[in-house]
């Protein structure tokens, strides 16, 4: 089959940081370095760890996991882009000697300043009701964007003129609205200055500017040609806006409904799938946590990803659930049904199976407590998700790692 009639597809089983980053590297690295990667949901709060075998590190988060492996990336239409933060990754990746290819949807929706300055300003207010959202101003760009006289996408930032203009009244109408929407009018007078300031309009302009000579603006088949595709979602299926605890989620669907979309508009005819999940379960964030632990479920974890920071708190830990794995890769592979002309393969990806330091593993499996060999555990994972093939990850790095079952 041509390369560009199939797809590898990977997708976080859980409530994110499940490797998806290393998934996403080792299945461009397959390739040669000639894949692109499509961001197809989500935007730049996601924190993917690749570490690359000569020991180069980088958490991506705008740009695909695929890039030290040599592979472009697409930000599709789903993904929005932030170019403030995207230029700072492309600064550190530079660092790296890493100079990434990325393609950017003319459709994709684009975060502003106020976004992020309105995102922040709440999330701190609600105190310990936070929803647990990064602070970037992802799910706020989305609810902007349903008004059309705010609305910004990529295609819009190539106007400078018409850009001022919008981002002015972004911040003098739209910004003052939506705190009060939302129940914080009182808090724009004591950020007036940060939403009126004209040095941090201007300086946007000029992110913006930098952001378009950055990227190539182009539609879906420019950007594919004939490479071969890798979708790296971003959260996880636990996130997922449709199907996750509200409010505690993304604003996104993080499984497969927006790959089978564009798969279908792009005429491919197989997608294969793999489920990422640590070998224990983490949460960033405030939002429910099924099993969770005091401390660490092993001495030797350590997450160098994850740090504590003013919005999500301290990365969570729990047991991993079997049962609610399986339900969750299930619900999502249901979607499928409805694009029959697609050939749909799961595989499953346990991660992090280095920090268990040789010890049994230990989940939870029809609603009781398990303790077992690896294989043991890997075996129950496989049944519980209804899949055959199964990775085991031991590190965060180097293709020797992954080991199929």
């Amino acid at each position: 089959m041509h390369p560009t009639k199939t797809a590898h597809v990977v997708i976080g089983a859980q409530f994110g940081d499940e490797g998806k980053g290393r998934l996403t590297d080792y299945r461009a690295a397959q390739t040669g370095g000639d894949a692109l990667v499509v961001r197809f949901n989500g935007g730049a709060q996601a924190g993917h760890t690749v570490v690359a075998p000569d020991g180069r590190r980088h958490v991506f988060s705008h740009i695909g996991s695929g890039t030290l492996a040599g592979a472009a990336t697409y930000l599709s239409r789903f993904f929005v882009a932030n170019p403030i933060l995207f230029l700072k990754e492309v600064d550190t990746l530079a660092t790296l000697d890493a100079r990434p290819v990325v393609y950017a949807d003319p459709a994709s929706p684009v975060t502003t300043p106020y976004d992020m300055m309105i995102n922040q300003i709440v999330e701190r207010e609600r105190g310990d009701g936070r929803h647990g959202s990064c602070g970037i101003g992802f799910g706020e760009t989305l609810e902007r964007n349903l008004d059309g006289r705010f609305a910004l996408t990529v295609a819009d930032l190539a106007d400078p003129s018409a850009l001022t203009r919008r981002l002015d009244a972004i911040r003098r109408e739209y910004a003052p609205a939506r705190l009060a929407r939302l129940g914080f009018a009182h808090t724009f007078g004591p950020n007036a200055d940060l939403f009126r300031s004209d040095a941090i309009l201007a300086r946007y302009v000029e992110d913006a500017e930098r952001f378009l000579d950055a990227t190539i603006t182009a539609e879906a088949r420019t950007a594919i040609g004939n490479r071969p595709l890798v979708f790296e979602g971003a959260q996880g299926l636990l996130l997922d806006q449709d199907r996750g605890c509200f409010p505690h989620v993304t604003r996104s669907n993080t499984g497969l409904r927006n790959v089978l979309t564009l798969a279908n508009e792009w005429g491919l005819e197989r997608l294969d799938v793999t489920y990422a999940t640590r070998a224990y379960l983490t949460r960033h964030g405030a939002g429910p946590l099924p099993r969770e632990l005091p401390e660490k479920p092993y001495p030797g974890i350590v997450d160098e990803t994850n740090r504590p920071n003013a919005y999500q708190g301290a990365l969570r830990f729990a047991w991993l659930d079997l049962d609610l794995l399986g339900r969750a890769v299930r619900e999502d592979l249901s979607d499928a049904a409805a694009h029959p002309a697609l050939t749909v393969n799961a595989g499953l990806a346990i991660t992090c199976l280095d920090q268990l330091g040789g010890a049994a593993a230990r989940y939870y499996r029809e609603g009781r407590p398990r303790q077992t060999s690896l294989e043991t555990f890997a075996a129950a994972a496989a049944e519980a998700v209804g899949v055959k093939q199964v990775l085991l990850s031991f590190g965060p790095g180097g293709e020797s790692t992954l080991h199929g079952l």
